[in-house]
């Protein structure tokens, strides 16, 4: 299977951060479990410095995708080297110099903040003096006694990053980390991985939300086991070729009726006092638009693409490697694979 192509390459220098060998540099990663292929040939490179998002809906390889870049997973194919070192033969080198924050929270809910971090301190052998300092560079001092149980999403998201950073890795793997976690954690959250990032560390990041995707320095799009994708957000709303129409008056649960099936529409979802009508047949879209424009007497105009639309519209396009037949009548597979 032929790789694919990072949308900037050749592009301008400095356009994302980080220079020489990558970070992570995999080519045709494979992962099955019995004879279902979970990873299918993934290709991925990501810089020094970097944060670098991965995307894709539930079940689709991401996290299968991590555990085998950090040596937590044998691939079983393809090659690649993180932080220099061969995912194959050199996975416990990788381990020493990574972070990895699980989906999950994983820590001991019966200790303290600083129990915890007391506990991952001895694991890597470092001095005591490493849990104050996570403790005050995280902001947990205040409440580095508090048992972990007690802790709500935001804190325990903290807590987990300080445990992954405290033995400064040169790698960051994130999980999903703001799944369930106040529209403020959240800020706090990508406001210290971007002054991570300031200081040279690299950051893979899988997410769902597309304002987190939209802060990173680079996306890749994984749709059930195949990377899709691969570029700067602009990079990859350009390539993905979707035109915008937004009709705004009334009847508009009517008229998504009727554009449903229209030439030229693939996607039709309301937004407040307004639907927003997406295609890849930008001529046959504008048609179907203004039919129906005109025939409710609504207004019609060209809208702007987002990267929920891509999104959605490469969730549409493609297989369930776990199931059978187009994921688009149907919904996105479960679990975290």
């Amino acid at each position: 299977m032929s790789e694919v192509p990072s949308l900037s390459a050749g592009g301008s220098p400095g356009a994302v951060p980080g220079s020489g060998e990558p970070v992570i540099d995999v080519r045709n990663l494979v992962k099955r479990f019995g004879d279902k292929t979970v990873v299918d040939h993934v290709t991925m490179r990501v810089a020094k410095g970097e944060i670098s998002g991965f995307l894709g809906p539930n079940g689709s390889g991401k996290t299968t995708t991590i555990r085998c870049m950090c040596g937590l997973l044998r691939a079983d194919g393809g090659e690649g080297r993180v932080l220099g070192h061969d995912i194959r033969t050199e996975a416990w080198k990788i381990k020493r110099e990574t972070g990895y924050m699980t989906q999950r929270f994983s820590f001991y809910e019966d200790l303290s903040i600083r129990e915890n971090l007391q506990f991952v301190a001895r694991l890597y052998g470092l001095q005591p003096a490493a849990v104050t300092e996570t403790l005050a560079d995280l902001g947990l001092t205040s409440r580095q006694n508090q048992l972990a149980g007690t802790l709500s999403g935001g804190w325990k998201q903290r807590l987990a990053l300080a445990a992954c950073i405290m033995h400064k890795p040169q790698l960051l793997l994130l999980d999903e980390p703001t799944a369930g976690v106040d529209p403020k954690a959240r800020r706090d959250f990508w406001d210290e991985i971007h002054h991570l990032a300031a200081d040279g560390l690299t950051v893979l990041v899988s997410t769902h939300y597309m304002d987190e995707a939209e802060r990173c320095h680079r996306i890749n799009y994984i749709s059930y086991g195949k990377l899709v994708a691969s570029g700067t957000v602009a990079e990859v709303l350009a390539s993905a070729g979707l035109t915008t129409w937004i009709l705004e008056g009334a009847n508009l649960g009517a008229i998504a009726r009727e554009l449903a099936g229209m030439p030229g529409v693939d996607q039709i979802a309301p937004f407040g006092v307004t639907l927003h009508v997406v295609g890849r047949d930008a001529a046959a879209l504008e048609r179907s638009v203004r039919q129906m424009a005109k025939s409710h007497g609504v207004t019609a105009e060209k809208g702007e693409t987002s990267l929920e639309d891509v999104f959605i519209q490469f969730m549409a396009e493609s297989t369930d490697n776990m199931g059978n037949g187009n994921m688009a009548n149907g919904s996105p597979a479960g679990g975290g694979a």
